[in-house]
């Protein structure tokens, strides 16, 4: 995986610098759940088994657990890869619920064994709605929630008071098992596209899906000379398994390059980097660059390798962006963007953050979310480049300022930021002629998004913005990720050898925000124009320049530098 600040330094130059906590702490909480959740001591740290045992405890009566319980139970669900697995985890509750346990507390010692299964149920039916969705991604878990679910089922005669829990938990087991079936019945069937795949018009004005590892995909591996072969790969697949296919297709092909010698797999971006990846790499499709490309070569062949030509014209003339209203732009971009974001589990924050170290197959789409970021930073800019009169690169200038405003009162902060800090590049900053033209509303309104976009004092303009805000929301990911990174950078998981429950605790607050912001849905009105399908493919299909010489470039072409 990336290094955090790398891919927000990619995002923005602005987002580059050195972070300025806000004290010891750590930076600001994140809004949105100051009235979802109580107030909250996290507890001293504990050993892991031990913290467990303290929330079986605080459980102990199941439904009239008080709500600190609730906030701990949820804590603990979201956060105990950090230090408990899922296979441990699952051990211990089945010790519990034997009565085999090593906890002892008074408390526990004097509740009966139909509370104390009860308790251990709770703790099963929430990690269950927590993990519904990705459990086809969890395979032991799942498997491990099987057999604690047998044990259950031996004992609902001996104890009918279990029978209404285990309804729910029997409800939530074949909900999981059907979600599998069907995405197994579903990746023989179809290939889902990812971005900039084969441009179809059909699978763009699709709804957005989740992508699992399991899915299959169509994707081109380049060879030196520009020619490609196409696999159909799982979206996981490590990078020794896409080489294998290639291989495979080089075989049936009249392709010679690499019958004969072992191949390597290069992404190779615009600007002419290349990274060779390891062989036990998986899921790289999601992580390329904006117009980066999978190319097989040999070690020999590996300098010669060059980027593949720009995918769209340089030459400047008007595009459609030209010819759609700002306020279709803008709510097409905020309902495809609420789509990915909507696709994107909870738990990907945590995996991208904390556990970098286990592949990229559970972060997907949270990937996607990502590069979509930079996609449409780089549209903007692109777009700008392109337009060769002053007169209506002004306009384009307006439109983008008007997209922007509509955005953020569609509380899209995601496309928000994108579009001021396209606007913020470098190439369209020193256009001095096309910003000299811009009306003066305009000027102090785009001068108020740079100050909301502003970094300074961590970032305190947007997030006093955001805190008031209502559902639904599509906030600033990047940010958010740099929250999560300063609370594992900053503190400890481990304190003496107990988990320190305060990161815990802060860790699931920044998840349970992103659970408020998605808590209701966006409706916005994207139907209403007479092209409001050409403007729906045109915004979920964007063709950009990413090569910030390439940009300059242009740039200098359309105002030289005359000083």
């Amino acid at each position: 995986m990336k290094p955090l600040e790398k891919l927000l330094k990619k995002q923005s130059s602005l987002l580059a610098g050195p972070r300025r906590p806000s004290g010891p702490a750590g930076p600001p909480m994140l809004p949105g759940l100051k009235e979802a959740s109580p107030p909250l001591s996290p507890g001293p740290p504990d050993t892991p088994c031990q913290l467990l045992g303290r929330l079986l405890e605080q459980l102990l009566g199941g439904h009239c657990s008080c709500p600190a319980a609730d906030v701990f139970l949820d804590d603990l669900i979201l956060t105990h890869s950090l230090f408990l697995p899922a296979e441990k985890l699952f051990q211990e509750l089945q010790q519990h619920f034997l009565g085999a346990s090593n906890y002892s507390s008074p408390s526990w010692a004097q509740s009966g064994p139909l509370q104390q299964k009860q308790a251990v149920l709770e703790v099963l039916l929430h990690f269950m709605k927590t993990y519904k969705d990705i459990l086809q991604e969890e395979e032991c878990s799942f498997k491990l929630i099987k057999d604690l679910y047998v044990l259950v089922m031996k004992d609902v005669a001996l104890y009918p008071d279990l029978e209404e829990t285990v309804v729910k938990l029997h409800q939530l087991l074949e909900m999981a098992e059907l979600r599998v079936t069907e995405d197994s019945a579903a990746s023989a069937k179809q290939v889902k596209p990812l971005f900039r795949h084969f441009r179809r018009i059909d699978s763009c004005l699709q709804p957005r899906v989740a992508f699992r590892g399991s899915d299959e995909i169509f994707c081109r591996v380049y060879m030196p000379d520009h020619s490609y072969v196409t696999i159909r790969s799982r979206l996981s697949a490590s990078v020794e398994d896409i080489l294998t296919s290639v291989s495979e297709k080089l075989q049936y092909s009249d392709e010679p390059s690499g019958r004969d010698e072992d191949l390597i797999l290069v992404a190779v971006a615009s600007s002419g980097e290349k990274v060779n990846l390891k062989p036990d790499e998986d899921c790289v499709f999601t992580t390329l660059g904006i117009n980066s490309h999978l190319f097989a070569c040999t070690k020999d062949s590996l300098e010669a390798l060059v980027p593949l030509p720009e995918e769209i014209p340089v030459s400047p003339g008007d595009t459609e962006i030209h010819r759609l209203e700002a306020e279709d732009v803008s709510n097409h971009l905020s309902a495809f963007h609420w789509e990915l974001f909507k696709c994107v589990h909870e738990l990907e924050f945590v995996d991208y953050v904390f556990h970098s170290e286990r592949g990229r197959r559970e972060t997907a789409n949270l990937e996607l979310l990502l590069q979509r970021c930079s996609e449409v930073q780089h549209w903007v800019t692109t777009e700008v480049l392109l337009c060769e009169s002053v007169g209506k690169r002004t306009q384009l200038l307006k439109k983008f300022i008007r997209i922007a405003a509509l955005c953020k009162q569609n509380q899209d902060m995601l496309t928000f930021f994108a579009v001021v800090l396209g606007l913020d590049n470098a190439a369209v900053s020193r256009l001095r002629l096309t910003w000299e033209k811009m009306p003066g509303k305009f000027k102090s309104l785009f001068h108020k998004f740079e100050n909301l976009t502003d970094p300074c004092r961590n970032h305190k303009s947007y997030r006093e913005v955001i805190s008031k805000m209502k559902p639904p929301v599509i906030p600033f990911v990047p940010l958010i990720l740099k929250d999560l990174t300063f609370l594992n950078e900053g503190s400890k998981t481990f304190l003496d050898g107990l988990v320190n429950v305060e990161k815990m605790h802060s860790v699931a607050e920044k998840v349970r925000t992103i659970r408020s912001y998605r808590s209701i849905p966006l409706r916005l009105e994207t139907e209403s124009s007479l092209n409001h399908l050409q403007a729906k493919a045109y915004v979920r299909q964007f063709q950009v320049i990413d090569n910030q010489n390439l940009l300059f470039d242009l740039s200098y072409k359309l105002e030289p530098n005359h000083q």
